[in-house]
């Protein structure tokens, strides 16, 4: 009973599970023959992957609880509740089918993508595996591999779970795999079997072995593996066997999801299953963003609940009001049985209030969730569809990784960009070195030094070069038939080598090592092998200390052919100068800082000679580090601390990474769209300041302010009051402040809000010398200000995930540091320059759209619904409905939706190649502009207005009952909310006429689609009694019928919705005309100005089409040259007639005023010129 009791408990979730920190898998499923050890027991998944959301049985409970954990469905819920528990004045339907559409479309939606999700995991979960059980090989179906199984993996098929790597068909055990499904690399990729397992080659010699993997428990980091394997020898003989631990980490773990590539097969013990692999876990859902616009929806729904519970107290209070004349009750029209409901209860306000709530609740549209919802779906795929973000270099479109924050693109204040790869090609290129204090370049292929004369030591220079061809973690391919020769090397004249590395760094020093003479050829997890001075060398690989960003170094310890222990290291400046004891480390400091000041990546050399007993020491430290389980990172931290220590200082690289095409002409636009730009890098303080000049993120004549190499605090506090000074005394200045890693770290902890101030008020920030978490840090501290900026962080590499993470927005660059930033972005692209494109283009269009869409639903809601709030005014408060129940549950979903839906998704409101001309019109965006609130105050007024032209017109055409109909008969209430809904539908459908810019194809046929469908609907239900096709409560009344066909057989009424057309839109025009002439935004000049270029070039042609027609081909072709010759030049580049919209705008008293262009004749051709002026020589200037 007990057990039954604790598996039901456990099943339904009320028992927290134990779950070691470490989990420990016996390989083959055999345990250990040491049975004095203890082993905790645990349950492991299955290898079933589930990527879907829903299930058969808990699609319509887990959608329907997602669906209405939204403010406006869960209302719209309750409204329909209320109806069906009250007597309500309308039917339940017009909440009920308004809410069952709404709801309905977005669960076929995600019904649909979760179907497509199920039918993914049945193919996988199917798919034929093979596994190793007793020495033979038996085929089973992915999904019902175990943890603990052998699992044999072929050439090109897919890894079925996460596996550590036993053997391969290579003696070394080594294999290639492509990881494109996990972090989207395309480059082969190296994983090793540790050497004691790598002779394992046959399904009988795996039966043999007897090992047991302790690792650590899942985690998200695709990067990082925690682990050891015990294996143990002469298991014949119980608790006699010798168990050897050997550390595991990343490099010995294929995941799920890979790839295996050139490699015939290999074996694996799977450790991970299921939902626990690392793709697995990365499948889920990550951090969720909410756009500015998301925020302004849920304050303008709080503000139509406070309208209409205003709305619905004046009417129950009015109504009560009413009925306490004393006459009411006993009026001839009453009946006995209604005389009680006058009597005023507490049950009885309720239901009234409710009533009333009831009748005006239609003021929430309903479907503005589901119409934003498949505007942002739809409108994400033309980033990818846009094809001049298309990289033809390397095949890559733009991706957009969510379509939540669409608008958000169009808001973006604060740039923080990383620097390499970013902003730089990523594309290293040796340049010079100093080898022992000299410089060294290359002159004619050889390495020389750069001072004519000066001395030069062979042995350093050997030294040297043999370092950099050693010490790096590069991989060798090698060309069938050939045994000698390097790709760009000058080993042979046949390039045979193709060296792979994760990091350009060490791929361009491996190159220029084998161009100098000392070529790397390639090596196992043993040994390495170089060839020098025309011996090959092989130096055996005794340990790794690989580079960490936190250390800022790398390190390999080796034993050369003479049998010395050697310790190599490369690293920052930073780093090895402080670790170094000897070596000439003065002139490499200073010859470091000149190939900064160049913009080269610098990169220090040492090297330390072990003795045997060191090297055993320090070989010890290392090994119960490597192996422990807990806290691993930390361990192997202090154990290369120890290590790394005492180095004899050999040189320095310079390696040259350009910048990408049009870095700096996007800067400067940037700049001009009122974006500030932050530059966040890892590099040397002068790398970057040189990149900063060279990219223009540094302008000429700024002042730059370091708070550079500070570590103690009243230093600190000092430096930054002292810069905070400077620029409050010399204000008119521009000023750009550099700060360091060690610095930011402790105006980071002490003071934050100071450094802040001053960063804000700077037009530029360089971040130099960063980690990972420092650049989340800045971000963070800048979009948590006052202010409340929006923000927008971009990079290309796995140190830029956190603050890519961290801001409003994130942006990845698929460059060659892997896919890490892309994977966790929310857009990404190949190229920075496309930045410009994806912001000033997307952005301004998508929040164009956005900002309208939600203004527009409010706007006629208010238009519609409050003709309604009037009425009742007219009827005693008695709750009584103008609006027949069709009208109001289809005035949401049908009447208006289609037109607003594509202007959503086809609307721009200027050209591209207008809006990246004038980045001056990204300003206009920023700070939600669209939502100030004299536009929100506009929107709803002019709502109410036409509701009050809509209700009050339609008194006036029917005052005193007059017969509009040729039988003389009088219009009814039912007549009188036809002509409401009539004029509202029509006018509201015009105003987004007004609105549209970009008259597509699409728009048109949906605005045409809409105005005829209107009539078309509301035909077919009056001219039918539906109650007899549907008996359903809503179409209990047949008051409608034939009404719409009565109500519009009238000259009158047709010329009354003209009149109502044009006394609703009279205000908007005036008002837009008046902003139009007097108070012109950026876009309306930039647009008008264009228009008159282009009025003045068809002019022109107008007026000389005959002597055009009439010249030869040697004239029209001389014409046409002149033409090109004019455009072309640089006075008159910005007076070509197509780019007409270039305008000057002098900012000052906060008015914006601009000259009007003339257009003059040049050559017999319309030049539209612009007047660059300053304001001194304005007064003067009689041209413009």
């Amino acid at each position: 009973m007990a057990a039954c009791l604790k598996s039901v408990t456990d099943f339904v979730g009320l028992t927290e599970k134990y779950v070691p920190e470490n989990r420990t898998v016996f390989v083959g499923n055999k345990p250990p023959p040491v049975e004095d050890e203890a082993y905790i027991p645990q349950d492991f998944p299955d290898n079933t992957v589930v990527s879907s959301k829903y299930t058969a049985l808990n699609f319509f409970p887990k959608n329907l609880f997602e669906q209405f954990r939204r403010i406006a469905n869960f209302y719209f819920l309750c409204v329909a509740v209320l109806q069906l528990a009250i007597d309500t004045p309308v039917s339940p339907w017009t909440s009920i089918l308004p809410l069952i559409f709404v709801v309905g479309v977005s669960m076929i939606k995600q019904g649909y993508e979760d179907w497509l999700r199920h039918k993914a995991d049945n193919e996988v979960n199917k798919r034929a595996t093979l596994v190793v059980r007793d020495g033979v090989i038996e085929k089973i179906k992915s999904k019902d591999v175990r943890v603990g199984d052998i699992v044999k993996v072929q050439n090109n098929d897919e890894i079925p779970c996460d596996m550590v790597c036993i053997s391969s068909v290579r003696e070394d055990g080594d294999c290639h795999v492509t990881t494109a499904n996990l972090d989207g690399e395309t480059n082969l990729k190296i994983f090793r079997s540790l050497p004691d397992t790598a002779i394992l080659q046959t399904e009988e010699s795996l039966n043999s072995l007897t090992a047991v993997v302790e690792c650590q428990q899942p985690i998200l980091d695709l990067y990082k593996f925690v682990g050891r394997m015990t294996l143990y020898q002469n298991t014949d003989v119980p608790n006699q066997s010798t168990p050897t631990r050997k550390p595991l980490t990343a490099e010995n773990v294929l995941l799920r999801g890979c790839r295996l590539k050139n490699t015939e097969y290999v074996y694996g013990c799977a450790v991970y299953t299921g939902e626990e692999t690392k793709m697995g876990l990365n499948s889920k859902t990550k951090g969720q963003k909410f756009s500015c616009i998301e925020t302004v929806m849920n304050y303008y729904l709080l503000f139509m609940l406070g309208v209409l519970i205003f709305e619905v107290s004046i009417c129950t209070g009015l109504k009560y009001f009413y009925n306490s004349r004393g006459y009411v009750p006993f009026s001839w029209y009453f009946y006995e049985v209604a005389k009680p409901d006058y009597e005023i209860s507490f049950l009885g306000v309720m239901e009234d209030f409710l009533s009333f709530l009831v009748l005006y609740n239609y003021i929430i549209p309903i479907s503005l969730y589901v119409t934003i919802e498949m505007q942002k779906f739809l409108g994400s795929m033309f980033i990818g569809y846009d094809i001049e973000m298309y990289d033809e270099k390397t095949n890559e479109r733009a991706v957009a990784n969510t379509s939540d924050l669409n608008e958000e693109l169009g808001q973006v204040e604060y740039m923080f960009t990383d620097k390499t790869g970013t902003l730089t090609e990523n594309e290293m290129k040796f340049r010079q070195c100093s080898i022992n204090g000299v410089k060294y370049v290359e002159v004619k292929g050889q390495l020389q030094p750069q001072k004519e004369g000066e001395a030069e030591d062979e042995f350093d220079k050997e030294q040297f070069l043999l370092t950099m061809a050693l010490c790096h973690t590069v991989h060798v391919h090698k060309e069938a038939g050939s045994s000698n020769g390097v790709e760009n090397g000058t080993v042979g004249e046949t390039p045979m080598l193709q060296y792979e590395a994760s990091s350009p760094d060490e791929k361009a020093l491996v190159e220029a090592a084998s161009q100098y003479g000392t070529t790397f050829l390639g090596g196992t997890q043993e040994y390495l092998e170089v060839k020098h001075k025309g011996q090959t060398l092989r130096y055996q690989i005794l340990n790794i200390l690989e580079f960490d960003p936190t250390r800022k170094c790398m390190s390999i310890i080796l034993k050369s052919p003479t049998g010395e222990n050697l310790l190599l290291c490369k690293g920052a400046e930073s780093s090895l100068l402080r670790k170094s004891v000897s070596g000439k480390k003065g002139e490499t400091d200073q010859h470091v800082s000149d190939y900064a000041m160049e913009g080269l990546r610098t990169l220090c050399f040492g090297q330390r000679k072990l003795s045997d007993d060191t090297y055993a020491g320090m070989e010890e430290k290392l090994r119960l580090a490597a192996t422990a389980l807990d806290d691993r990172e930390e361990k192997l931290s202090e154990a290369y601390d120890m290590i790394e220590q005492e180095l004899h200082l050999l040189g320095a690289t310079g390696v040259e990474d350009r910048l990408q095409d049009q870095v700096a002409e996007t800067m400067e636009a940037l700049r001009e769209a009122g974006i500030k730009i932050w530059v966040l890098t890892g590099d040397k303080q002068e790398t970057a300041v040189n990149i900063s000049h060279s990219c223009g993120h540094f302008k000429d004549g700024v002042v730059e302010l370091l708070l550079v190499k500070q570590d103690v605090e009243t230093s600190c506090v000092q430096t930054l009051r002292r810069l905070k000074e400077q620029m409050k005394l010399e204000p008119q200045k521009r000023y750009a402040l550099v700060v360091d890693g060690p610095s930011l770290a402790l105006t980071m902890k002490l003071y934050q809000i100071e450094f802040r101030d001053l960063c804000l008020d700077c037009e530029a920030v360089l971040c130099c010398r960063m980690s990972p978490f420092q650049k989340a840090q800045v971000v963070k501290l800048v979009k948590e200000s006052p202010s409340k900026p929006s923000t927008m962080a971009i990079g290309d590499g796995a140190n830029d995930v956190s603050m890519i993470q961290e801001a409003h927005l994130g942006l990845g660059i698929m460059g060659k540091e892997g896919r890490q930033a892309v994977r966790c972005s929310d857009y990404a692209f190949s190229r920075f320059k496309f930045l410009l494109r994806i912001l000033l283009v997307h952005g301004q269009w998508y929040y164009h759209r956005i900002g309208i869409t939600v203004q527009y639903f409010f706007y006629k809601n208010f238009a519609f619904i409050t003709a309604q709030f009037y009425f009742a005014f007219f009827s005693e408060m008695s709750q009584q409905p103008m609006f027949d129940s069709m009208y109001l549950t289809l005035f949401n979903i049908t009447f208006c939706a289609l037109p607003i839906l594509l202007f959503g998704i086809f609307e721009q409101n200027l050209p591209a190649e207008m809006l990246l001309k004038n980045p001056k019109l990204y300003k206009e965006n920023q700070r939600n502009s669209y939502f100030k609130m004299w536009k929100n105050c506009y929107w709803v007024l002019l709502g109410i207005y036409q509701s009050i032209v809509f209700f009050f017109g339609a008194m006036l055409l029917l005052k005193d009952d007059v017969p509009l109909m040729s039988n003389m008969k009088n219009y009814g209430l039912w007549s009188f909310g036809t002509l409401v809904t009539t004029g509202c539908v029509l006018v509201v459908n015009f105003k987004l006429c007004i609105e549209i810019c970009n008259w597509d194809g699409f728009q048109i046929g949906g605005m045409i689609i809409q105005l005829l469908g209107y009539p078309v609907q509301v035909a077919l239900f009056s001219g039918l009694i539906w109650h007899d096709i549907f008996p359903i409560s809503l179409f209990a009344s047949t008051g409608l019928y034939w009404v719409f066909f009565e109500a519009h057989n009238s000259w009158t009424v047709w010329f009354w919705i003209l009149g109502v057309i044009v006394a609703c839109f009279l205000p908007d025009y005036i008002f837009k005309t008046y902003c139009y002439y007097y108070y012109p935004s950026r876009a309306v000049v930039v647009r008008r100005n264009d228009d008159d270029a282009c009025m003045s070039c068809i002019r022109w042609h107008r007026r000389h089409s005959s002597r055009l027609e009439n010249s030869s081909d040697a004239d029209m072709t001389h014409s046409n040259a002149n033409l090109e010759t004019i455009s072309n030049t640089p006075d008159t580049q910005q007076q070509h007639t197509t780019s007409a919209a270039n305008l000057i705008w002098e900012e000052s008293s906060n008015k914006t005023s601009y000259h009007n262009p003339s257009v003059v004749m040049e050559d017999g051709l319309p030049l539209t010129t612009y007047k660059r002026t300053s304001s001194s020589q304005k007064a003067n200037n009689n041209t413009d």
